[in-house]
């Protein structure tokens, strides 16, 4: 396949026409493992849904806990994190303590045992995240799904997860997004391309902050994302198989700024 690295109108264009119909009727399409999915949704009324810094963590500590058919990880997590403060979450995910079974770890020493839980918490992974964007009263992600309903599972677990803590944080009840979230397949690589870009630069084209500075999306960094407390800077996966296309993260960059400047002219021209 020809692939464009260049900043294509005519994929802004399709981006645009994609966004607009899964708001309304694409939140049923099907997911095929290994393919890539655009996957957002905002605040119902078009609320805010991160209200200050630690909702922005916990999202993003969902994102990495709650990608994985073990459903039990972020309440061990939680529960270990209260008893040992001093301890990273990479730390945690690297022992014993992190695995639902540790007894079936097999491991002739403690480095034998890190790998084997790690390579356990990378085999249950639901999805690859690819890119993310947590703007105030949205977020943006691009997935590739790893296993059958992974993205269904995932999203589930996340958007349930976050409405709970944020309604007891708040004292509100009720739907915190509106509905179920919405997503769009991604079907070409030049596509992927651009849809990576939007994602990673939302908070510009917004006008929220610029994503060369922003520290809740992944444009930051090639392998995703400014680290942060919560994560570590780990909620990324299979980014670098894209981004290799490239010929390094500079030249990304000043495509992604092209996309984001093609966004602006549009809304500009939609006014």
């Amino acid at each position: 396949m020809s692939l464009s690295l260049e900043f294509n109108f005519r994929s802004l264009l399709k981006l645009n026409s994609r966004l607009a119909a899964s708001s309304k009727d694409m939140r049923k399409i099907p997911f095929a493992n290994d393919e890539y999915y655009h996957v957002f949704n905002r605040g119902v009324e078009k609320r805010e849904v991160f209200c200050d810094l630690a909702d922005y963590e916990r999202f993003l500590l969902s994102l990495r806990l709650m990608n994985s058919d073990d459903s039990g990880l972020m309440i061990r997590w939680r529960d270990f994190h209260e008893a040992n403060p001093d301890v990273s979450l990479d730390e945690f995910l690297g022992s014993g303590e992190s695995f639902s079974a540790p007894s079936l770890l097999k491991f002739n020493s403690r480095d034998s045992l890190e790998l084997n839980v790690r390579e356990a918490h990378e085999q249950a992974r639901l999805v690859d995240i690819l890119a993310y964007c947590l703007n105030p009263n949205h977020y943006h992600l691009v997935l590739r799904q790893r296993i059958d309903k992974g993205i269904e599972k995932f999203m589930q677990k996340v958007g349930t997860g976050y409405t709970n803590y944020f309604n007891a944080k708040y004292e509100r009840s009720g739907a915190l997004f509106q509905g179920r979230f919405k997503a769009s397949h991604i079907d070409s690589d030049e596509y992927l391309l651009h849809v990576l870009a939007y994602v990673d630069a939302n908070s510009s084209v917004h006008g929220v902050a610029e994503a060369e500075s922003y520290p809740w999306c992944s444009y930051s960094a090639p392998f995703g994302g400014l680290a942060s407390k919560s994560t570590d800077g780990a909620v990324i996966s299979g980014r670098m198989d894209v981004l290799s296309r490239f010929s390094d993260i500079l030249a990304y960059h000043d495509f992604a700024r092209s996309a984001v400047e093609g966004m602006r002219d549009r809304k500009e021209l939609e006014k």
